[in-house]
């Protein structure tokens, strides 16, 4: 749904509280003490005055409840997600050398790539804008489960085309299911824990490790795998078949704990952009009584606040959806903070990829010897991954410095990958090749945890997983444009090293420029 502000009644003037060391007026929202309305992110740019008081009850309640059990089963069924999402996001490039060998003669190159980030694209929109519209719950369960069936079924894929579409659907099921982790659970967190959601994407890291542990298990030639066209059969090359099957039953384990462990509720602020004020009181007192903690939000509380007017005649109406794209440009800051998030996510998704496209002829035109065995090389593989693990668990501690925050973490995390981008081109053996890698694997990751974090941290409740949405979409259409150039590009030239290794510090430098800083503050 998509909230605007409407004619209400004054709300009655009820009693000042402290909730959870936060001061709340159940009155009008813009008559709150300045200590209190400081408090909640973006308090001064909301356009429906009663969500604004709503929301600032429902921060007050989940501060009040405070961290319990489930938030750490949120924790790890969440990061779950975050290890599935980037599981199959490096499946189709350690799969398709093999995949390609065994019936890609006559087919593109790059094709598994385009197909993973073609979907991924359409995955993030939908997922994202349905979430805003028919709530977390549903899709944040449904879209891991598609991504089991997708992963299995793309291990039996008897041509370059079939496995194309199914790793297209995984894409698809992996994009709505990233954009919905962070939103879920920043959503029923206490405002003083929010940095745990950057500290979470160390799960990134452990799915990207996983990957590289499978691959490193099935693709090293031998009994699995062929090494020629000519002699490359399905009986002989089933390790890249091994890989998806091994894959998919991790996802498989995953998505059945989500449904079973957790059992989730749907998320309260959500529902108070749907206006069912009864259903969050509902939610509250089932979590305060589950786990002996107080509560004092009640609906008449809610109520006293106001009504929310919904844009459109239903769910799926053409206003529903234009509401929720309109909802993140309310005002001119809030509409600066979307532009900069979405390019930022948009330079990510191309700069990245490109400047790993173009190293490896430039490292040969600079007279390097990075050549290594098989073996060595799926080696190397797990530990440049395993060193990505790491660099969220220092974001997380980063940004929750007062002298730092979000953004001049990210600044941080963005210049240090830039200088081991332009140090790289330094490397002419395979040990400083591995070195460098597992550096770039540890800094990118300070940057990109705190981008996943910080994008639903800064986005308006009701627009959140749709504003969520665009953002990774626009990540993977660059990401598949990557794949294009890369092919049809002049490799040959050293120009494109120095101009990503720029835009990545260019990267740092909007990041430190975000008009709003989360630090201290609670989301909408």
């Amino acid at each position: 749904m998509a909230a605007e502000k409407s004619p209400e009644a004054p709300a009655p003037r009820l009693e000042e509280e402290q909730v959870g060391g936060y001061v709340s007026e159940h009155s009008n929202f813009d008559s709150l003490s300045a200590s209190s309305k400081e408090r909640d992110l973006l308090a001064d740019e909301t356009a429906d005055a009663a969500l604004g008081r709503k929301v600032h009850l429902v921060n007050n309640a989940i501060d009040e409840i405070g961290w319990t059990p489930y938030h750490s089963k949120l924790f790890m069924l969440n990061g779950f997600g975050y290890a599935v999402d980037s599981l199959v996001m490096l499946l189709q490039s350690v799969v398709a050398g093999q995949a390609f060998t065994e019936f890609g003669e006559h087919g593109y190159a790059t094709g598994m790539t385009i197909a993973l980030y073609s979907g991924m694209f359409v995955g993030s929109l939908f997922w994202g804008l349905g979430a805003d519209i028919i709530g977390r719950k549903h899709a944040f369960n449904y879209s891991l489960i598609l991504a089991t069936i997708a992963t299995i079924v793309a291990g039996g894929m008897p041509n370059w085309e079939s496995l194309g579409f199914f790793i297209a659907l995984l894409g698809f099921a992996a994009g709505g299911n990233l954009v919905l982790d962070t939103t879920v659970f920043l959503e029923y967190l206490p405002g003083d824990k929010q940095w745990v959601v950057t500290l979470m994407a160390a799960w990134w890291g452990i799915g990207q490790a996983i990957t590289g542990f499978i691959a490193w298990g099935f693709l090293v030639p031998g009994q699995w795998n062929c090494s020629s066209v000519e002699t490359c059969t399905k009986a002989n090359n089933m390790g890249w078949r091994y890989v998806m099957f091994t894959s998919g039953a991790l996802v498989l384990v995953m998505s059945v704990a989500r449904v079973t462990v957790v059992k989730l509720k749907e998320t309260p602020k959500y529902l108070l952009g749907m206006g069912e004020d009864a259903k969050v009181v509902e939610t509250f007192e089932y979590l305060a009584k589950k786990y002996n903690r107080p509560c004092s939000l009640t609906l008449d509380k809610l109520q006293a606040c106001g009504s929310i007017r919904v844009e459109g005649k239903s769910k799926f109406s053409f206003g529903e959806t234009f509401g929720h794209i309109r909802g993140l440009f309310t005002t001119r800051k809030t509409t600066i903070s979307t532009l900069m998030i979405w390019l930022s996510w948009m330079m990510i998704g191309i700069v990245y990829p490109l400047f790993y496209a173009f190293l490896p002829t430039y490292l040969e035109n600079a007279g390097a010897d990075v050549s290594v065995t098989p073996y060595e090389k799926w080696r190397n593989y797990a530990l440049t991954n395993i060193s990505g693990v790491f660099g969220p668990i220092l974001a997380g501690w980063m940004c929750n410095l007062p002298f730092l925050g979000r953004r001049y973490t990210m600044l941080i995390g963005a210049l240090l990958t830039a200088v081991f981008f332009f140090a790289y081109t330094a490397v002419r053996t395979a040990d400083q090749n591995v070195g460098f890698s597992c550096a770039i694997g540890f800094c990118l990751n300070i940057y990109y945890s705190v981008l996943f974090a910080y994008t639903p941290e800064v986005l308006p409740s009701a627009h959140r997983a749709t504003g969520n949405g665009v953002a990774v979409a626009g990540n993977r259409i660059m990401g598949a444009l990557s794949a294009v150039i890369a092919t049809e590009a002049d490799t040959s030239t050293s120009a494109p090293i120095y101009i990503c290794g720029a835009l990545f510090a260019g990267l740092g430098i909007v990041a430190a420029l975000f008009p709003f800083e989360p630090y201290g503050r609670r989301s909408s």
